[in-house]
Formats: C-alpha cells, sequence, structure tokens
C-alpha cells in the first residue's frame, strides 16, 4: 500500500494543513486503543491514509468494496469508519458556545442494502427511505445530526433534536424551523428554555427565494448534498448515515479552517 505522499493524489485527499487539524484526534485515539492492546509490534495502519479513503467514498459514493488499490484495505477502512462512529470519535463541533440554531430536515431514497425496518415513506414528499435532520449554527455548521425512518415525523425529530440540543449546548434559547415543525416541537421546546420560531416562506413569491434564517440551515444541505455518498443513503445503520454527514461537514469546515476553496462542478 503506497502512503498519500507516495501515491497519486486524488482530490478528495487531505492537505498537509488540513492534516494538521484532524491528526491530534485520530493519534489521541489510536493512542488510547493502544492501552488495552497487545501492540505485537504488526503493520500500522497510515490514519492519515484512512481518513483519505473515507473521504474519497463519502464524495464519490463509491462502495466500499470498489475503494481504490492504493487505499488500505476496505475492510481495514470500515472497521475504522466504524468504530470512530461507535466511539463518538467521528464528530463535528466548535468551542464557542452558540446562542441560535436553525433546524430542518431532508429525506432521500434508501439503496436496497438498506434494512426496511430503519426506513418509511415520507408522506409528503412520496419519498421510500430515510429522513436526515440537522442542527446548524447561525453560520450554517453542524451541531447535531439524527437519522430516522423518513416516515418518522418533522415533529418527532424536531423534539428529539431540541431535547440534545439543550443537554448539549445550553447556552441555545433561540431555534429557527420551517412550518413542518407545528405546535408539538414549539411546546416542546418552551419548557427546555428555547424559543422556537416558525419562519414561513413568504406565499408571495413564486419560485426560489432567500427565506430569512432558513437560508443557513439550506445552504448546509447544499455542502453536504455536494457529496454523492449523501444523494442516497446506503448505510445499514442510521449511525453510519450519520457519520457520513459529519464527514462531510469535517471536511467542508476544515476546508473553511485553512483557507482552501472547496471544489464545486464549477470550480474543478
Amino acid at each position: 500500500m503506497a502512503t498519500s505522499q507516495q501515491r497519486k493524489p486524488y482530490l478528495s485527499d487531505l492537505s498537509d494543513a488540513r492534516w494538521e487539524l484532524i491528526e491530534p484526534i485520530l493519534t489521541a485515539w489510536r493512542a488510547e486503543r493502544q492501552k488495552t492492546s497487545l501492540n505485537l509490534g504488526g503493520r500500522v495502519t497510515d490514519l492519515r491514509e484512512v481518513m483519505n479513503a473515507i473521504l474519497f467514498l463519502n464524495r464519490t459514493g463509491v462502495p466500499w468494496r470498489y475503494l481504490p488499490h492504493d487505499f488500505p484495505p476496505h475492510t481495514t477502512v470500515f472497521s475504522y469508519f466504524s468504530a470512530w462512529t461507535a466511539d463518538g470519535t467521528m464528530q463535528a463541533g466548535r468551542t464557542a458556545e452558540p446562542t441560535a440554531c436553525v433546524l430542518d430536515a431532508q429525506s432521500v431514497k434508501t439503496a436496497t442494502s438498506v434494512p426496511t425496518d430503519t426506513q418509511g415513506t415520507d408522506a409528503g414528499k412520496k419519498i421510500v427511505g430515510r429522513k436526515g435532520s440537522i442542527v446548524v449554527d447561525t453560520l450554517g455548521l453542524l451541531l447535531l445530526v439524527i437519522v430516522t425512518a423518513a416516515s418518522v415525523s418533522d415533529n418527532e425529530a424536531g423534539k428529539q433534536l431540541l431535547t440534545q440540543i439543550a443537554a448539549d449546548h445550553p447556552t441555545i434559547t433561540k431555534a429557527w424551523v420551517d412550518t413542518g415543525y407545528k405546535t408539538q416541537a414549539i411546546e416542546h421546546g418552551a419548557p427546555l428554555g428555547i424559543d422556537v420560531d416558525v419562519v414561513p416562506r413568504n406565499a408571495q413569491v413564486k419560485g426560489f427565494s432567500v427565506i430569512p434564517r432558513r437560508w443557513v440551515v439550506e445552504r448546509s444541505f447544499g455542502w453536504i448534498m455536494m457529496h454523492r455518498r449523501l444523494a442516497r443513503d446506503y448505510e445499514t445503520k442510521p449511525a453510519h448515515s450519520e457519520s457520513m454527514i459529519r464527514l462531510a461537514m469535517i471536511s467542508n469546515l476544515a476546508k473553511r479552517a485553512t483557507g482552501e476553496t472547496p471544489i464545486t462542478w464549477h470550480n474543478p
């Protein structure tokens, strides 16, 4: 297996600057794992290449088995991805505590490999699949994500999000939502100290229009959908779907932090 310094780079590879942001977290994770392992001196997997492989898959949408051969074996990459998902390593966050947030949800179709008991039908959008519900701050940075069956109502998912956001970010006192979140979500937020405000679409405007406050979370979904792995849900476990969304946002945030321009279809 070649390292990222030895092989021809992929467009999704981490730059040195972005790796410097991520490397301490993964190195610390490995150090903790080695404390409880036998550490028999076997081959050590390049963590940067594992992350490069996961980002390649996230951006291009290829199946795990189709990862290029110059990455570590797909079984190795998936085992790291699963471990990072299970122990919370694969999460995005920020140090400064926000005071306001925006909630929204998006339903996507599922692949044939997804267990039927983890999917459902979004009656409003006529989509059979799963629903990703996210909370972002006023900059559009991800605070929380949950993935449910598409049949779960925005209200029900919203109540889960509000409960968790109140626990994780107690400084938040304001939340903006669309009209899919009705009385139940609003009433649920009140005892948590969160004022939930519904921002409706302007009925007088036909076609696309920028909606106050809500445009921030719509942009976040736009960032997420640049990653083909998220255009359809392929993950067996909803927790893995959540990690794929976090990965997309981590990649975006790292590029913003290092001043790198994200690669898009009009900016190759």
